[in-house]
């Protein structure tokens, strides 16, 4: 599966950078999110639950930034397993441009494999699943970065 899109970020690329390297936001803002533990230098411990068309399942799984150029990019890899519905694995490059002084576009580049049960229930409702989880953290990410006006 491959995504890649665009937001704009209501607020500066400073802020929206913080934000995003910030365990709490993330936390909040990723969907199903449990916990979000650093294990390591820019390495992180996730526990989430997510829903895949007609597979649910809870993910322990490992995140690791590289390539960070704060203010501007970073590339993320991540891997998790959810035991009997399977595995998914991938990378993502996040690159932020200013726009004025309070506003950013965050660019996204994903590329992700599943298996295990996942890769049975077929790349149309993956996609969907995929997109609709992106929508629903900048959805949550937006609120809050303007709802603290600090982030």
């Amino acid at each position: 599966m491959e995504m890649t899109g665009e937001q704009q970020i209501p607020v500066s690329q400073q802020k929206t950078w913080q934000a995003l390297n910030d365990l709490e936001v993330l936390k909040a803002c990723i969907p199903g999110c449990e916990s979000i533990v650093p294990s390591g230098e820019n390495e992180y411990d996730v526990v989430l639950t997510a829903k895949v068309g007609p597979v649910s399942a809870r993910f322990k799984g490992k995140l690791k930034l590289a390539d960070m150029n704060p203010p501007e990019s970073y590339n993320l890899a991540f891997e998790g397993q959810g035991g009997v519905a399977g595995f998914a694995r991938g990378s993502a490059q996040v690159n932020l441009t200013p726009e004025g002084d309070e506003k950013t576009r965050l660019g996204y580049a994903v590329k992700a494999n599943v298996g295990g049960k996942l890769a049975q229930i077929g790349s149309r409702l993956i996609d969907g699943a995929a997109r609709k989880l992106a929508e629903q953290f900048f959805s949550a990410f937006n609120k809050h970065v303007t709802a603290s006006g600090e982030a």
